[in-house]
């Protein structure tokens, strides 16, 4: 059986030699040159996308930019902002308002009036109220208490809101003469209690719950019971109320662990 002839050496050598390493092989794997055995790999330097240097983003996802801005704040410092902006243009008679009625009267009586009568009845109490309650069961039944609490809360501040709102403006409404129709009550009660219902069973049906909202809107303005401005308003002050709920750490089965840093495995509660 023919043997390969070695390398290392040559038939007329005195001794046996000990091989010799290959340039770009054997170095590889000696302690400190890149990319070598060691756990670190490097020879004292940081690698260049170490896992530890980035920062996490509110989800305690890496490859952040710091600062990370808060964006439920952000959108309800924006919500407050448009209501307090819609709020003046109501009280103060400006440019906002006069468009707002001049669209409405455009656009009152049109559809099918048993439908539109029936988009405006979603934000009756005694149709809406009900979903609501119905989620916060389930997400009681669920452990999630301090969840279905906040946003029980949140559709009682309605009319506690609501009310002061409309002795502050008496804006008349599309077809009476009455007064208190800025903002609306009954597109702050679907608002709260749809979206309110979706945050507590699951985001999946967050859609449906904002077609609804905007349903329950579209009909109010079609019915001539509220001027576009009124639904506006109140979706600004129901979604500041929907973060302020939505702020409420989440318990029970489902919920995310408390970060604590960004490297792996931060976070991990014991099991």
């Amino acid at each position: 059986m023919r043997e390969t002839p070695r390398s290392q050496g040559t038939a007329g050598d005195a001794g046996p030699e000990l091989p010799q390493p290959r340039p770009g092989r054997a170095l590889a794997h000696t302690t400190g040159v890149p990319n070598s055995g060691t756990p670190h790999g490097s020879d004292g330097r940081p690698p260049q996308t170490p896992r530890g240097a980035r920062q996490t983003g509110p989800a305690g996802r890496l490859g952040t930019i710091p600062p990370v801005p808060r964006r439920p704040a952000f959108f309800s410092a924006v919500f407050t902002v448009l209501l307090a902006l819609i709020t003046w243009q109501v009280t103060a008679g400006g440019p906002l308002r006069a468009l707002d009625e001049r669209l409405s009267r455009a656009v009152v009586g049109d559809g099918p009036e048993g439908l539109t009568e029936f988009l405006a009845d979603l934000g009756n109490m005694p149709v809406a109220l009900p979903v609501l309650v119905a989620s916060a069961a389930y997400a009681v039944y669920r452990r999630r208490r301090a969840e279905a609490l906040a946003a029980v809360l949140a559709m009682a501040l309605v009319p506690a809101l609501v009310s002061p709102l409309k002795a502050l403006t008496d804006r008349p409404g599309p077809l009476t003469a009455g007064t208190g129709y800025y903002p609306s009550g009954h597109a702050a009660t679907a608002m709260v209690a749809y979206l309110g219902a979706a945050l507590l069973i699951g985001r999946w049906l967050i859609p449906l719950a904002a077609l609804l909202t905007a349903a329950t809107g579209v009909g109010l303005v079609l019915r001539g019971y509220h001027w576009p401005l009124d639904v506006l308003g109140s979706w600004c002050l129901c979604g500041v109320l929907l973060i302020a709920a939505r702020a409420v750490p989440r318990t029970g089965p489902g919920a995310a662990p408390p970060t604590v840093g960004g490297g792996r495995g931060a976070g991990r509660q014991p099991k």
